[in-house]
């Protein structure tokens, strides 16, 4: 049973959508992780119109959250091992706008969480190109095609070969070891 007002949304650009669900779909507190499309112009966009890189859209998951049970500033530590914060042109072997990285905030607290999270990032040390995720304003928020809905539990093998020969997994395990 759900308590209506509890949760908040946050809305995370980390590449390949389908990659982005997992991490946060099995930690407490988190009521819903949605693929879809946002930051760009086109009203409902497909799939197929979002990679033409011609709506100004990332590929983004939509999390409905309690902050009572998982904070906003968990979900940025999640968040920021999820991605590689200093790849402007994409996200592994995804490249494009479409791929980049960027936090959406939803109200003034998200956006300080999320630049100090990403202050103390660049100030850590632990990636020598410079941080370039971007922090935006949420816009409006498009749920994508439901056969990218719970990707990698729809298609368990299909997953866990495209998140691995894509290159996330051995950077995520290089960055921030085995349990990121």
């Amino acid at each position: 049973m759900s308590n209506e007002g509890a949760y908040q949304k946050a809305t995370f650009a980390g590449g390949c959508f389908w990659c982005m669900v997992k991490p946060f779909d099995e930690q407490p507190g988190i009521e819903s992780v949605i693929s879809g499309y946002t930051g760009g112009s086109t009203p409902d966009p497909t799939y197929r119109e979002v990679c033409s890189e011609t709506t100004g859209h990332f590929e983004a998951v939509q999390i409905e959250y309690d902050p009572e049970k998982f904070p906003y500033e968990q979900l940025l530590e999640v968040y920021w091992q999820q991605i590689d914060p200093t790849d402007p042109g994409g996200q592994f072997f995804d490249r494009g706008h479409s791929y980049k990285t960027a936090i959406f905030y939803h109200d003034d607290t998200q956006k300080e969480l999320a630049e100090k999270s990403k202050r103390a990032l660049e100030q850590s040390g632990k990636f020598k190109k410079p941080i370039v995720t971007q922090i935006l304003p949420a816009s409006e928020f498009y749920p994508a095609e439901e056969y990218h809905q719970d990707y990698y539990k729809k298609n368990p093998v299909h997953y866990d070969r495209y998140s691995r020969g894509s290159g996330r997994v051995a950077f995520k395990h290089e960055h921030w070891g085995e349990d990121s």
